[in-house]
């Protein structure tokens, strides 16, 4: 279909809907756009809409760009069911060709080779209810899930599970599904890692024809993945016992033993990252910082000397999210966000077509490349958005063609609430951006405030099925990424340093005034919610703003400061106790600071709350314990505040199931509607 066409359709119905009409998902069907939410945002979806299964999950492109692969989930979360789709590249409109895997979820897709694609799936089992010896008493049984990949030949369909000949380990182990390398230049072969029965990772080279493996190497205590020029392998990263502190370990071409390169945070702000081959012998590509710079940006490393070369491409108050690859490896440019996903690439006239697509979408998505052919010619782009859930597009640049593939949920944008980006200027004279949603029909109404986590990351406008399901309820969502963010270099992150309750707080309040302001929202309703850091600033807005805000809900959030860091000491167990530092560089020095960081505390505020309050934590939470949650509460009910604390058992840092987080924003969406009268 040529883009002339696209854009004559484009003024006459939705893009979506033209899509689907036009056979990019066969089957679908629009919903009826006069259905409507009660006491919602006319037109809206449902809550319960949000949380319907994902259906399309991945798409990929054959090297040579000749096929498309796409797995689709079919059945429930009860009954899974899934099938990947064979899409002939010229014919991308055409007749599927259709794989059933059966009682499976599909956890992603990728080709090994030409013929063969490559797809993740999980398998859900149970132990049976056995009785104890010399005892009527029974045990409950156990639901698991192993991960494990299969090898389809694209024509014959010919399904083959890797690992298969190692029956003792396919019986052991959970997590066979780990691909540390393609191999571009070997059709019949990948390399794959898997944990021996000693629990060390080894690391094998696995045939997709016909599924067995053989060992290469073993890791050292710690190995989590190795990274490979050629098959052969060049870095290994090894983590400690608490997983935040990865050692990364670099063997030079003709060496036989492993050396340290340097030690990375891995989830706190992490500072290195791999990106791939350099095209020169000995040398590699990386994410890193440099003492002294601003930006993380691309640059070579030396394997030999570990030295890392100068930046390449480098985007002032912007830190590179990642590399971009083709299917044989190769680097072709670095992603940045700017006004959206942006790339800089390393063959200038890929450019264009980049900008082409974004005005295809009428610039209000991100577009990924995530798979590129061997030509340059055929691309497969993922997009998502404020208003799109996330879909797949075929992009052919010699055809101008650009065809829907895959979608992965099915939502009329109409129906969803629009993004847009917002300069916030700040009380002390600074620009801040947010992010905000408003509800289908851009009604003034409440406003929900949503700071993210981290702090040291940051919001883009892409999807939060967060802000959709408040804005489904008539109600405009914020998200402002307020200095001590991460993304925007480093000088922007130090800024929030030390200034947990003090500026990174006030930044939050000046982008709520800036939205009231300018979409004349109303004022005497708003309500704020956040996790982990993000539960922080709700709980410390609804200290500081008890006329501003009606209800305050945190989710594994971060309550008394002094005693967070106290913990961050005990725990650290790395030597030179590296992610304590970072906590108190970024918190404070409990020994000089002791005073305000108590003063920048919610628990040592409680008294001050005016609004009624839900917490909600994790009860195996590594990240921040739950004596964080369980200590503001009780701070609360002594204060004779309205408060309720969720315990979530079995799970961690905000990581339980769609079933679950179903449930609790039912009661988000509750507390707020009751808050606002």
């Amino acid at each position: 279909m040529k883009s002339s066409r696209i854009r004559a359709a484009q003024a006459v119905v939705s893009r979506r809907a033209m899509l689907l009409a036009t056979g990019g998902l066969a089957g679908a069907m629009l919903i009826a756009p006069h259905v409507a939410r009660a006491e919602g945002a006319p037109g809206a979806y449902p809550l319960s809409k949000f949380f319907e299964p994902t259906r399309s999950v991945g798409v990929g492109l054959s090297p040579d760009g000749a096929r498309i692969a796409v797995g689709e989930n079919l059945g429930t979360d009860v009954a899974p069911s899934s099938a990947v789709d064979f899409i002939d590249a010229a014919d991308p409109e055409g007749q599927r060709r259709r794989i059933e895997l059966g009682p499976v979820w599909i956890n992603s897709i990728q080709w090994a080779s030409n013929d063969r694609v490559l797809v993740s799936v999980i398998i859900r089992g149970e132990t049976g209810r056995r009785s104890q010896a010399g005892t009527n008493i029974r045990s409950e049984s156990i639901e698991f899930y192993m991960r494990r990949v299969v090898s389809i030949d694209a024509t014959r369909g010919d399904p083959v599970v890797l690992f298969a000949d190692q029956r003792t380990r396919m019986r052991g182990s959970f997590d066979m599904g780990r691909i540390i390398d393609m191999l571009p230049n070997d059709p019949d072969n990948i390399l794959m890692a898997a944990y021996e029965s000693d629990g060390v990772l080894g690391l094998h080279r696995v045939n997709v024809n016909t599924g067995a493996a053989t060992r290469l190497e073993r890791g050292g205590t710690g190995t989590y993945t190795w990274r490979t020029v050629n098959g052969v392998p060049v870095m290994r990263q090894d983590v400690n016992s608490r997983g935040t502190m990865e050692s990364i370990m670099v063997r030079a071409p003709g060496e036989t033993e492993w050396k340290l390169a340097r030690r990375s945070r891995i989830r706190d702000a992490p500072e290195f990252a791999w990106v791939g081959e350099s095209g020169r012998e000995g040398a590699v590509l990386v994410i890193a910082r440099l003492d002294g710079e601003d930006v993380q940006s691309v640059r070579e490393m030396d394997l030999a000397t570990t030295h890392l070369g100068p930046p390449l491409n480098p985007r002032p108050g912007r830190d590179v999210m990642g590399g971009l690859l083709d299917s044989s490896g190769q680097y072709l440019g670095a992603a940045y966000y700017g006004e959206r996903l942006e790339y800089e690439f390393a063959e200038p006239a890929l450019a264009a077509h980049h900008r082409a697509l974004n005005r295809f979408f009428d610039d209000t998505c991100d577009v990924y490349f995530t798979d590129v052919d061997r030509a340059r010619n055929r691309f497969i782009a993922y997009v998502n958005g404020p208003n799109e859930p996330g879909a797949w597009f075929f992009y052919d640049k010699t055809a101008r063609a650009i065809v829907n593939v895959g979608q992965s949920r099915d939502m009329d944008p109409m129906r969803l609430g629009a993004g847009e980006v917002l300069q916030v200027s700040t009380r002390d004279g600074a620009t801040i951006e947010a992010y905000l949603t408003a509800p289908p029909g851009n009604a003034p109404g409440p406003l929900i405030v949503l700071p993210h986590g981290g702090p040291e990351v940051r919001d883009t406008a892409d999807w939060s099925r967060q802000a959709q399901v408040f804005a489904a309820q008539g109600w405009w969502v914020l998200r402002p990424n307020f200095r001590g963010s991460g993304g925007y270099g480093q000088a922007f992150a130090e800024q929030g340093w030390t200034r947990w309750g003090t500026r990174m707080q006030e930044d939050v309040e000046d982008a709520v005034a800036h939205a009231i302001a300018t979409k004349g929202l109303d004022a005497s309703r708003v309500g704020i919610i956040g996790t982990s850091y993000g539960g922080y600033a709700a709980l410390m807005g609804a200290v500081k703003r008890p006329d501003l805000y009606k209800a305050a809900i945190g989710i594994c959030g971060v309550y008394d400061l002094p005693d967070m860091l106290a913990w961050e000491q005990r725990e650290d167990d790395t030597p030179g106790q590296p992610i304590y530092d970072f906590w108190t560089k970024r918190i404070g020095d409990r020994s000089v600071a002791g005073p305000a960081l108590e003063a920048a505390s919610p628990r040592r505020r409680a008294a001050e709350v005016a609004c009624p309050v839900l917490l909600v934590h994790g009860v195996d939470d590594s990240i921040v314990p739950l004596i964080q949650s369980r200590r503001m509460r009780d701070a609360l009910r002594a204060a004779r505040k309205s408060v309720e604390l969720i315990e979530i058992d079995d799970f961690g840092h905000a990581d339980w199931e769609d079933v679950r987080e179903q449930e609790l924003m039912t009661r988000y969406v509750a507390l707020f509607r009751q808050a606002f009268g």
